[in-house]
């Protein structure tokens, strides 16, 4: 059993706060997910979340023009500077302050970053090489009287304009030029949310928080001119225009800017009775994007000031606002509703539509192929989301209260069933996307958890209020019995795997129940234990079952025996972290040292386990008192609670009260947002007296995925996936590699057409382009050949190289079908014993197991015969076509005569 599980993507968060942002491309959108960063890529419909984390909520991200440098900056103004491509952290810096803005140059060699009412201007650093202090300071700029918003550069990296609250622009030079003092803009009555520069450079635009947008041009000089019209004090006078002031460094562009006299030439304004929040711009095609609090989102032709486009996407405040580099897209992100939208404002349809849980996850449920997660949350919606893209495809809100438990039949993966605290257990059609079945209780009932037994034809539903569990028939909808016994509330259930019509039930009477629900005795076993029981789950073989109380112990149980067999105290391994709140340490603390939820790996080996605390751990249970193996770190992010394992003195005031749960967050930015108070049992809207409330680190529920090659967890930060097989890093293997192993040496390999050697040579290298170049380069009539004498090891990479690669991105579809065929005939017998020799390799990539690699090839085989099937179909309408055609010019031609 491996345990080296990698954190590989979040899917149940898709935006929290921040900017979102578009790659130099425009097929791809980064977002800030919490302390991470993800990246959603528009045209192959998937997305992957970067390994690294910030020590706290990301409040700006920043993409380097070439792609190469990616910079994320916490709330607290602690910046990683990251390696875009690969994925890695190449330094930490402080800023000191926070971060509302921070800007790369276009020609990609400087930043600027926003401290406080200061500028700071720092030469980008070196992606290639590893320095020491890597930040070089160039300049730090002074001006305004509070804090500066935003950072706008000119095209040619000469000069940058920037925003502040202290409703002024001003106007600044990268390099010291003779003679000249910033600029600045002023008449607003609101702060400035963002300043923009026109393509020409010879107008500038600034939006304010009230609405208001100034159109700045070059000043004609009048002898009676207003006072009113000035943009700046008669004391900073901008001087004249003079080619001796221009530096070495300046373009044309950035002297007529620099020496250009501003003046008001307009003053418009969006009538909508709601404040800005964001705003952006796009020079090329001279539009102006604008989102308001409620939710409304604007484009504005300028400078004529036209309306194109208005519409309504969010219920909250649209928080930040992105368009793609071909003003095409329209990225928004709400982050009091966690939405991600991406608008093609042209043809008004959408690219991209995500939504995480508003509240909390609750529970999730994998799906008997491993390639769906259900998960339910606290805002009673059920979503359902693809491994394969990281994509939520359907969502189901018929619930009116939290979801409590989901849950596939083993046998079939087009119905789900989900059980909430509404009273209804309710059943979902995934072919027609419906809820065609709803189960209730005789009396009211809240359900608290839900099982389906293997076949799919009985569902049950333990109550917290009648601790009563229901059996309905899924085909008849009728309710087929209930089981009495125990005590107190009913919060796990779960059936035999293997069907041996065994219901396990456990409560918080310290009691755990094995039913025989078919049978006509209707008798139940009960195994007593010394707490209550938070869980429990059966081992896949149907013999053994585990069982987690509120003591913080897993106990094993031999259900044929009757008797336990074994006992874990995990009470040590699960606790960790303190809260701000928490009056003792996070050794001393009683709270959260329990496990409520638990699973068996796929082969029965080891179990999960994890509970209200920020590690998940797991457990050798195959002899003795079990081996603790690992213990998984959901998250880092300090802006959860729970995350530290001792607090910081120096943030405690003489009351012995925390300093973080007395501050107060930023009014103009929040004032939109609901409040949550913990403390007030049913509160929905929260206490006003709260000033700021931090969500504790838990997980709520774990789940192994079928294959056994990954795991995820219902956390407060979303749905976290850990898999074996890493999305997100580049595999390379170093076995067998020598100094003569290089791309020059398997292409001249190739040409000698030594086809064998040249294709293990590139799978070892594994780099895409040259294993695709060798692929194509061995002759078809060379491939039984080849696959023949191919070493076992790599035909699991060869497989899902044809399935996974080659068909989905090549036109030589017979090719490809051509080496699966070839493959699965010489070597079907290993591929149905399990490929054992496959996993044998070091390399992450040789050792992923069959059934995944199988799928893909059958995806692939799938995707290929609907793309063959529609283009017969439409060949055979253009033939039908023709033939008619030609049938009518013959009446025709014989009507003529």
């Amino acid at each position: 059993m491996k345990a080296n599980y990698k954190f590989s993507n979040i899917c149940g968060t898709v935006y929290c706060q921040g900017n979102v942002l578009f790659t130099a491309d425009g097929n791809s959108l980064l977002s800030p997910v919490g302390n991470r960063v993800s990246s959603f890529d528009l045209l192959n419909n998937k997305s992957f979340t970067f390994p690294f984390e910030n020590r706290k909520n990301i409040a700006r991200i920043a993409l380097s023009p070439d792609g190469n440098v990616l910079i994320s900056v916490d709330g607290d103004g602690r910046a990683l500077l990251v390696n875009y491509k690969r994925g890695v952290v190449l330094h930490h810096f402080d800023f000191k302050k926070p971060v509302k803005d921070i800007s790369f140059s276009p020609d990609g060699k400087f930043i600027a970053v926003t401290h406080g009412s200061h500028i700071q201007v720092w030469q980008t650093p070196n992606h290639l090489v590893r320095e020491f202090a890597p930040f070089v300071l160039h300049r730090t700029y002074t001006g305004h009287m509070d804090d500066v918003l935003s950072i706008q550069w000119a095209e040619d990296s000469q000069c940058f304009i920037t925003t502040s609250r202290d409703m002024t622009a001003r106007l600044f030079t990268l390099h010291p030029v003779k003679d000249y003092r910033p600029k600045t803009f002023a008449g607003h009555r609101d702060a400035v949310l963002g300043a923009y520069f026109s393509k020409d450079g010879n107008t500038i635009y600034t939006v304010s928080r009230d609405g208001a947008v100034f159109t700045w041009k070059g000043k004609v000089e009048a002898p009676n001119s207003d006072s009113s019209d000035n943009n700046e004090d008669d004391d900073d006078q901008p001087i004249a225009s003079t080619s001796n002031g221009l530096s070495s460094s300046s373009s044309p562009l950035s002297h007529k800017i620099i020496h250009t006299r501003w003046g008001v030439h307009r003053r418009e304004y969006f009538n909508v009775p709601a404040k800005v929040i964001t705003t952006t711009y796009h020079a090329s095609s001279s539009l102006l994007i604008v989102g308001f609090s409620t939710g409304i989102f604007g484009l504005w032709e300028l400078p004529a000031f036209t309306n194109l486009h208005t519409l309504s996407i969010s219920q909250e405040s649209i928080s930040s606002l992105a368009v793609s580099p071909s003003g095409e897209w329209l990225a928004f992100g709400a982050a009091h509703l966690g939405q991600l939208l991406v608008w093609e404002w042209q043809s008004e349809s959408y690219i991209l539509k995500q939504q995480g849980h508003f509240l909390d996850l609750n529970t999730l449920t994998y799906s008997p192929d491993g390639q769906t997660v259900a998960t339910g949350g606290d805002d009673g919606k059920l979503k359902l989301w693809s491994m394969q893209s990281s994509f939520c495809f359907v969502t189901f809100n018929e619930h009116s209260a939290p979801i409590t438990g989901v849950a596939f039949a083993r046998y079939g993966t087009n119905v789900v069933f989900s059980a909430s605290l509404d009273g209804t257990v309710r059943a979902y059609d995934l072919v027609r996307y419906r809820n065609f079945r709803t189960f209730t209780s005789p009396s009211p009932a809240q359900f608290n958890c839900i099982a389906v037994d293997p076949s799919g034809e009985v569902v049950a539903a333990g109550s917290t209020d009648t601790y009563e569990v229901f059996l309905w028939s899924v085909q008849t909808g009728k309710l087929l019995d209930i089981l009495t016994g125990h005590e107190a509330p009913v919060s796990t259930l779960e059936f035999c795997p293997e069907g041996t019509n065994q219901l396990a039930s456990g409560s918080w009477d310290r009691s755990v129940r094995v039913w025989s629900v078919f049978g006509r005795s209707r008798a139940s076993e009960a195994f007593t234990l010394n707490a209550d029981v938070l869980a429990l789950t059966w081992r896949p073989d149907g013999k053994e079952l585990a069982v987690s109380t509120l003591d913080g112990q897993i106990t094993f149980f031999d259900v044929a025996q009757s008797k336990q067999t074994n006992v874990i105290n995990g009470r040590n391994d699960i606790s960790g972290g303190r809260l701000t709140s928490s009056r003792t340490s996070a050794a001393n603390s009683t709270a959260g040292k329990s496990f409520n939820s638990l699973a068996y790996t796929a082969d029965g080996r080891c179990v999960l386990a994890g509970g209200n605390s920020k590690y998940v751990v797991l457990y050798d249970v195959r002899e003795g008192e079990g081996v603790l193996l690992r213990k998984f770190t959901i998250s880092e992010n300090l802006s959860l609670d729970g995350t530290e394992e001792f607090l910081d003195s120096r943030r405690v005031n003489e009351a012995g009260v925390n300093i973080d749960s007395l501050m107060i967050e930023d009014e103009e930015e929040d004032a939109d947002r609901r409040r949550v108070d913990s403390t007030l049992p049913g509160a929905q809207g929260g206490d006003m007296s709260v000033r700021k409330y931090k969500r504790a680190a838990r997980t709520k529920c774990v789940r192994f995925s079928p294959t056994g090659r990954s795991w995820a967890a219902a956390s407060t930060e979303g749905l976290l996936i850990y898999s074996l097989d890493s999305l997100n890093t580049a595999d390379f293997d170093p076995f067998d590699l020598s100094l003569d192993l290089t791309p020059s040496s398997v292409l001249s390999t190739l040409h000698s057409k030594s086809y064998l050697p040249a294709l293990v040579m590139a799978f070892r290298l594994n780099e895409a382009p040259l294993l695709q170049t060798v692929f194509e380069g061995i002759p078809r009539g060379d491939i039984k050949l080849v696959v023949r004498q191919l070493p076992v090891m790599y035909l699991g990479p060869l497989l899902r190289f044809v399935g996974g690669v080659f068909l989905k991105r090549t036109p030589h579809v017979e090719f490809g079908l051509l080496w699966v065929h070839a493959v699965l005939m010489i070597h079907g017998r290993v591929l149905r014993a399990g490929g054992g020799a496959v996993g044998g390799h070091s390399s992450s990539n040789m050792g992923r197991d069959m059934p995944s690699v199988l799928r893909v090839v059958k995806a692939a085989l799938g995707e290929c015969e609907e793309t063959l099937s529609r283009l017969c179909d439409q060949n055979m309408s253009n033939l039908s076509y023709v033939v008619d055609q030609s049938r009518l010019s013959r009446l025709r031609e014989q009507q003529e005569r």
